[in-house]
């Protein structure tokens, strides 16, 4: 067990050693299709109904509603999302890959049922965002299809649930994408789904601390205590 842990570790150190990843431009067979959909259509369309998904909840006041339960749900999603999406773009797709996508996509959308099912007790979910809560349920699932007809020799590796020790291990892709599409999508997971619900989730956070009880408005907190209490205070103490 030790020699076959330090086998995938030293893979994991020579991650970027294989020769990388190329679609060819003027490719139309069915498996370079399905894999520059699945890279350049499907991973990039995450990013605009999450932006949008989390201006709906600005605009439904999120922070003074279901404020830091619905976001830390929110947070939930988005590393159940997260994690098979690291996997697949970074490891070799093998039962253990596949099986880990199929799990966090049936996670995500039970998780997603809990979020709506908060988010409708608390505050107003409008049709629109309804509508891309759609969006964000249905792509993990599409991503998830994709690398299976894409892998189908893996897909029955994990049916049978033998195979080699390697097919249940999380080793990295022997031929890796590019640096450029790797930190182009970290960008953009980072500008459109990290940095807004970061933001949410310390509005959410500062609401709940404001509207703690004896917490002491801003207004208040601005008015001394001996005013605030009605006492006078003469002309002349004031000009001194």
């Amino acid at each position: 067990m030790r020699i076959a842990r330090r086998s995938a570790l030293t893979r994991w150190q020579r991650w970027r050693s294989g020769p990388t990843l190329r679609i060819p431009h003027g490719a139309d067979d069915v498996e370079n299709t399905n894999r520059r959909f699945l890279l350049y259509g499907v991973m990039p369309l995450w990013f605009v109904p999450a932006v949008a998904d989390w201006v709906m909840h600005r605009r439904s006041d999120i922070e003074h509603t279901s404020g830091v339960r619905e976001s830390g749900i929110h947070a939930l999603m988005m590393t159940e999302a997260g994690l098979p999406v690291v996997a697949g773009l970074t490891a070799k797709v093998n039962p253990l890959v596949l099986s880990l996508m199929g799990g966090a996509a049936l996670a995500h959308g039970a998780t997603a049922l809990w979020d709506v099912s908060l988010a409708t007790d608390k505050r107003e979910v409008t049709p629109v965002e309804q509508h891309i809560h759609s969006f964000l349920e249905v792509l993990p699932l599409t991503a998830a299809a994709f690398t299976t007809c894409l892998h189908w020799d893996q897909v029955r590796k994990a049916i049978r649930g033998g195979g080699r020790a390697d097919h249940w291990k999380l080793l990295p892709k022997e031929r890796p994408l590019s640096a450029g599409y790797l930190g182009a999508i970290a960008a953009g997971v980072g500008l459109c789904i990290v940095l807004p619900y970061a933001e949410e989730m310390v509005r959410c956070v500062r609401a709940r601390r404001d509207d703690e009880p004896g917490t002491p408005s801003t207004a208040e907190a601005a008015v001394p205590s001996s005013l605030a209490d009605g006492d006078f205070v003469p002309e002349r103490d004031r000009r001194s």
